[in-house]
């Protein structure tokens, strides 16, 4: 993992548990994620993990807006189109495995179930299995989530029970800092690393103020990063995000300095093992 040269960098621009009124940058129609998205590759990322919201701005996972937006950023940008199967806290697991049906190139899938602030996130191993054996079906990629250090053994065991991810490579999140989930710090992640199967690759994410501790400690263990308004609405202290991109390009500036320069989408593409875009060779 030392051994990498380029940084992928992943942008998630919206997740499902901000509010509109309180981010007023925060991408909630589909004009709007396009145009981020479009920023967002410019200024160094390679995929995009998308939630997508209704007509009110509330978090859906409503079939035909999902494939609408697999499409206008298929057809906006060469970004690999990851889609959430999380989705909000409360919705139900048959409404999460249809994500899949949208078809896009890659999909979370969180390794187990995790107290997420005042909520509860529930992901039990029989969803797992099921979502998972469905990447497989569906030639999808998973990006495993992992919030926690048991969501590693639970990684591993479904590895072991069911074979390996379409695409042959294993790639993982590490989501940090979230309450009831694993610390932000540098302490855990090399922890969380040494843990991982052999031969996977991974990202990190720093949720709030665990931002920046997260990505220095990534770029200095041959990790990959993850940045966006999912997952922290603070640039520094006092100093709102005012878009996603300025994320991106902090990231792209700091795998700079590291001497790994962010990873284009057409190597990422080949790097996680996702298939050719339809209509691409």
């Amino acid at each position: 993992m030392l051994s990498m040269t380029r940084t992928l960098i992943t942008v998630a621009p919206t997740g499902a548990e901000t509010d509109k009124a309180d981010a007023p940058a925060l991408p909630v129609t589909l004009d709007e994620l396009v145009q981020t998205a479009k920023e967002c590759e410019a200024a160094g990322a390679a995929v995009i993990h998308v939630h997508i919201r209704d007509a009110e701005a509330r978090p859906t996972l409503d079939l035909g807006r999902l494939k609408d937006t697999v499409a206008a950023l298929r057809a906006s940008t060469n970004l690999i189109v990851q889609l959430s199967t999380g989705g909000a806290v409360t919705d139900p697991y048959e409404h999460r495995l249809q994500v899949l049906d949208a078809e896009p190139d890659a999909c979370s899938l969180t390794c187990g179930t995790v107290n997420f602030g005042d909520d509860v996130f529930m992901n039990p191993w029989s969803f797992m299995v099921e979502l998972y054996r469905r990447t497989q079906e569906r030639q999808v990629v998973p990006e495993f989530e992992l919030f926690d250090l048991g969501h590693i053994a639970a990684l591993h065991r479904l590895l072991d029970k069911y074979g390996p991810p379409y695409g042959g490579h294993v790639h993982c999140d590490l989501v940090m800092g979230v309450p009831g989930g694993m610390p932000g710090d540098a302490r855990t992640l090399v922890a969380a690393v040494e843990a991982l199967p052999a031969g996977a690759t991974w990202s990190a994410t720093g949720i709030g103020r665990t931002t920046l501790p997260v990505m220095y400690a990534a770029l200095s263990a041959g990790g990959h990063l993850r940045v966006g308004m999912e997952d922290t609405l603070t640039y520094a202290k006092g100093r709102p995000v005012t878009a996603n991109a300025e994320l991106v390009e902090r990231a792209a500036t700091l795998a700079r300095i590291a001497q790994r320069d962010p990873m284009p989408a057409d190597e990422a593409r080949s790097f996680l093992g996702v298939r050719p875009r339809p209509g691409r060779p």
